[in-house]
């Protein structure tokens, strides 16, 4: 029988338990914000295989929900949580209230991440990874991990986390997780259940236009610049087939591995420039946000 791991709700309590072991023990980070599924366990896991104690937070963030979304109905499922860690060996979960995470709310305190929370999602969302940037910071300071294990479907949030933690110095070892997906192709995601059935039927279809796109770059790749069609409009022709779909497309991008703009529209050229692409969507359908991305190495 496997044990449940120990719950916290207090930072002192927390830390108090993490000291004694801090000298000799390897301590992995997994922040959520709860209603797990089967990709948060992946990243559990990964998080046992290269660490001593795996501490999951559990904490719906409020300072990274703007206006008009999601918050108040975001799913809170704390028993279950636990319940399904257990099952994978987590060792510590660390659920705090509101109060205990931001004496004061709004926090005055700010973590800005400049140009490349400005795009992408940042459009959209103007002030999600400022609110990002803050409570991951305070995670970190809070469990002082050695690793920590993030989820490769949100490919800006990633990007960020890992500037943070250079530019900050944190002696964290960041993990990106491969993005878990459905025997059809969705990528997992708490707000997948916002979908209904009719709306699940045509989700996978996010996936696999992103996969249709990438067949087409690489086959560009290797014809001459006489057969070339610009970036601008693959992007158009996969946008539109997505709206079609019955998608509202927030963005449907490419973008170099670092996230920085691609300086060709030939893409032929870019592929000399660039090792790889990364294809990066953010798509309505429905009530649910769906989030995709897609990493095309080099023919």
């Amino acid at each position: 029988m496997t044990n449940s791991p120990k719950i916290y709700h207090q930072i002192k309590e927390i830390q108090q338990e993490l000291l004694p072991n801090r000298a000799t023990k390897t301590i992995a980070l997994v922040p959520t914000m709860g209603n797990l599924h089967e990709g948060h366990l992946e990243l559990v896991k990964l998080a046992k295989a290269r660490a001593d104690i795996v501490v999951v937070s559990i904490f719906v963030n409020p300072t990274q929900f703007g206006v008009g979304e999601d918050f108040d109905s975001y799913p809170r499922t704390l028993d279950e949580d636990v319940a399904k860690l257990a099952g994978v060996g987590a060792d510590v979960v660390f659920a705090p209230s509101i109060d205990e995470m931001y004496p004061v709310m709004p926090p005055p305190t700010q973590v800005l991440s400049g140009d490349i929370a400005k795009l992408l999602c940042g459009k959209s969302r103007p002030t999600h990874f400022d609110g990002v940037g803050i409570v991951v910071c305070k995670l970190f300071n809070i469990i002082a991990p050695n690793i920590a294990i993030f989820g490769q479907k949100d490919y800006q949030q990633l990007a960020i986390i890992k500037q943070i933690v250079r530019d900050l110095s944190y002696p964290i070892e960041i993990i990106a997780a491969p993005i878990i997906r459905a025997d059809d192709g969705l990528a997992l995601s708490s707000r997948n259940q916002y979908l209904t059935a009719d709306e699940r039927k045509i989700a996978p279809k996010l996936q696999q236009e992103l996969q249709k796109l990438a067949e087409q770059l690489k086959d560009l790749a290797l014809k001459t610049d006489s057969l070339q069609k610009p970036l601008t409009e693959l992007i158009e022709v996969s946008k539109n087939n997505l709206n079609q779909a019955g998608f509202l497309v927030d963005y449907l991008e490419i973008k170099s591995p670092s996230l920085a703009p691609i300086t060709s529209e030939n893409v032929a050229a870019t592929f000399q420039n660039e090792s790889a692409l990364v294809i990066l969507a953010a798509a309505k359908l429905g009530r649910a946000r769906l989030l995709d991305n897609l990493v095309v190495e080099k023919p």
